[in-house]
């Protein structure tokens, strides 16, 4: 048995996820060399301390533990209903890609109208998975 080619996206934006985790973690290293971090401290303190551009990796870390989870959710549903048309794959592939343009975009430059629109885009991407795969329960196809 084959996998789903519907899993490609998602190993694919799982492995997007610890880059961006990666990215985070060298992006934050100076300000945490050779200093105690309090019990309790958050990443929003470090901001506190010295705000800028240093932490927009990790806010866009953040934006990938956030609407990912539903394309996950939805992904596996289609894949759990043998849903894998190429139109779904192609939709699962465009979140992605979409995902990891906004990514590189706010970690890096973070120009809002422009992040709004690759969200949007994604999001768009994702409004036909879920149509998708709500049509496919609804008439049984």
């Amino acid at each position: 048995m084959h996998p789903s080619p519907l899993l490609g996206p998602v190993v694919a934006l799982v492995a997007w996820s610890i880059v961006m985790f990666v990215w985070l973690a060298i992006a934050r290293a100076p300000q945490l060399r050779g200093r105690k971090i309090p019990n309790g401290a958050r990443g929003v303190d470090l901001e506190r301390e010295q705000p800028g551009s240093t932490h927009w990796p990790a806010h866009n870390y953040q934006h990938l533990m956030e609407q990912p989870t539903i394309f996950y959710a939805i992904v596996f549903a289609l894949v759990l209903m043998g849903f894998d048309a190429p139109i779904n794959v192609y939709l699962a592939w465009g979140y992605v890609g979409f995902r990891i343009v906004h990514s590189i975009f706010q970690a890096t430059v973070n120009v809002v109208p422009v992040r709004f629109l690759l969200f949007l885009a994604a999001t768009i991407c994702l409004i036909g998975l879920t149509t998708h795969a709500a049509l496919r329960l609804i008439l049984g196809h």
